[in-house]
């Protein structure tokens, strides 16, 4: 039996994210491929985010945080392109959370990140 997956949707992790980490096609829609981002970030996949980030907006290179420890996802909306979400993190400060309006592109049949505003 896998693990839950990190983005608090209540699955197991081979049957939620598992596959879009596997499978950029795998993520379907914009909600997923967020869903698998902060997987990746809760996981240290580094790979992942910078494969699914969109070229224009793409770094060179992302170095995560290893003292940052994510720990729940509330997505608040999710429309065709866009996803609000409010991120929960553990870091040695103390909790924290991120709340993010992420802009998406479906391209070639996959979907990419585009950019997103904290708020």
């Amino acid at each position: 039996m896998s693990a839950r997956c990190p983005c608090t949707s209540g699955q197991p992790l081979d049957a939620c994210c598992g596959p879009a980490l596997a499978d950029h096609a795998a993520a379907t829609t914009a909600e997923r491929l967020m869903r698998s981002r902060f997987t990746a970030f809760a996981l240290g996949d580094a790979a992942h985010l910078l494969r699914t980030w969109h070229p224009s907006t793409r770094p060179a290179a992302l170095d995560l945080d290893d003292s940052l420890r994510w720990t729940r996802l509330d997505v608040h909306r999710a429309e065709t392109a866009l996803v609000e979400f409010t991120a929960f993190f553990r870091s040695p400060d103390g909790p924290g959370r991120l709340h993010e309006t992420s802009r998406f592109l479906r391209e070639d049949g996959l979907w990419f990140y585009l950019e997103g505003v904290t708020a």
